[in-house]
């Protein structure tokens, strides 16, 4: 009994030991410091789902997979230009696109040999997306990452979780191993055939946390295998938890860190580099009734109280089924685009301010200068609760000085009139 527990032990401890803590290269860590530089990345859903028009989540709705399957068919996005797509996400100030690679409908927008249920094999247009896009964000300079669904309502081997269950496939020929290699093989192609990829945008966790029994998605591995193949690559994981081992950035979805006004984004803040997701209108992915979108004003003050927070926006749009971004769309990120050349220098390369956000907005640090991003004042009086010696304050586009007196707790500066633009900023010297 001694001699059973002794190698039972040992046993623990070689396999504890196996599995050593993820320590960061050198091109992550310098990956990482680019990618929360960036502050800014568009988010594309899109699939064979924009057929429906109702959204990327449609095949749950209690429909057949199979009859789901033929749209494919007739998926032809005779208007889809890669090069457009890009210039017009380049100009509205983005530095990243995350395009989703494979939703979980399990339609590969990619010219995969691992399935038939792609965009090459499956349609008429018989064009690699993914192709076309890595080459033009390759060519503009803008970085391509990649969502990929852990989860896949159509295909047998993947073990069904509390989504999906009513797509008509047998639960009794999942198979976990299987679904896994599939998926890995999947991912080692985009990481060998389109160049670059600035990060790997897991999703789909969620769908096992209901299980009586804790489900293993062998994350471990998985990460691993990612950052072998390219050791500049970024792994996120939109869990809605901590982040895990091997995981470089830590994502919200639709709210910012630290609130939880949707319900997905309670986990504790983590010293990663943090993104947030948000829709432009209502729906990630295409739905022709979601004409809601939010005004320029709303997007820009978001994109501003994220940055004040340390973290990225990651903004949706939901192209159309015929391949064109929608109008609205394309109209919001042009005028983010526009506030974006006059008030970058405030927004890219910067941390998160010196002090939560307050009810008169927010700040972002760039070495010595405190920007205040001055967006809903009650009065033209504001109080700033910063603890560093103020050497000077400037109105940050005529660079007028800005009359301000020291307080206990900062300093309170006032304005000729209460200002009216969507994000007034006033820049501080401090030492």
């Amino acid at each position: 009994m001694k001699k059973l527990l002794l190698t039972s032990c040992l046993s623990l401890l070689t396999a504890t030991s196996s599995m050593a803590a993820y320590e960061p290269t050198q091109e992550i860590i310098e990956a990482r410091k680019e990618f929360a530089d960036h502050g800014f990345g568009i988010f594309i859903h899109w699939g064979v789902y924009s057929m429906f028009a109702q959204g990327e989540w449609y095949l749950n709705s209690g429909i057949s997979a199979e009859e789901y399957a033929k749209c494919a068919s007739a998926f032809y996005p005779a208007n889809f230009n890669a090069a457009e797509w890009v210039c017009a996400i380049k100009n509205a100030g983005a530095k990243y696109i995350c395009f989703t690679s494979r939703h979980h409908d399990g339609f590969s927008m990619w010219d995969t040999n691992e399935s038939d249920y792609n965009i090459v094999d499956a349609t008429p247009f018989k064009r690699d997306i993914i192709r076309e896009l890595a080459d033009e964000c390759h060519k503009q300079g803008i970085k391509l990452h990649l969502y990929y669904s852990h989860i896949d309502w159509g295909r047998e081997d993947y073990p069904k979780g509390r989504t999906g269950l009513r797509t008509g496939i047998d639960p009794s020929k999942s198979d976990w191993d299987g679904y896994y290699g599939f998926m890995n093989r999947q991912l080692t192609e985009l990481l060998t055939n389109y160049g670059e990829i600035g990060a790997i945008w897991f999703d789909g966790h969620w769908d096992h946390d209901e299980d009586s029994v804790p489900f293993d998605w062998k994350l471990e591995e998985q990460y691993a295998m990612i950052h072998r193949l390219q050791p500049g690559c970024l792994v996120g994981n939109n869990h809605h938890i901590a982040p895990y081992e091997g995981e470089d950035i830590q994502i919200f979805e639709r709210d910012l860190p630290g609130e939880n006004t949707a319900g997905l984004s309670g986990q504790e803040i983590s010293p990663l580099p943090l993104e947030t997701c948000q829709t432009m209108n209502g729906m990630w992915g295409y739905k022709v009734a979601d004409q809601n979108y939010k005004d320029t004003p709303t997007l820009i003050r978001y994109l501003v109280k994220a940055a004040g927070m340390g973290a990225n926006l990651l903004l949706n749009v939901g192209p159309q089924p015929n391949g064109e971004l929608p109008a609205t769309a394309l109209a919001r990120m042009k005028e983010i685009g526009d506030w974006m050349k006059t008030y970058g220098e405030t927004f890219y390369a910067t941390t998160a301010g010196d002090f939560p956000a307050q009810d008169w907005g927010t700040s972002t640090r760039k070495g010595n200068k405190l920007y205040l991003h001055v967006m809903t004042p009650a009065n033209n009086e504001i109080y700033v609760p910063v603890k560093r010696k103020v050497r000077k304050a400037v109105d940050f586009i005529d660079r007028t000085p800005i009359e301000y007196t020291r307080t206990k707790e900062g300093i309170v500066v006032r304005l000729k009139e209460k200002p009216t633009a969507v994000d007034y900023v006033i820049e501080l010297e401090t030492l």
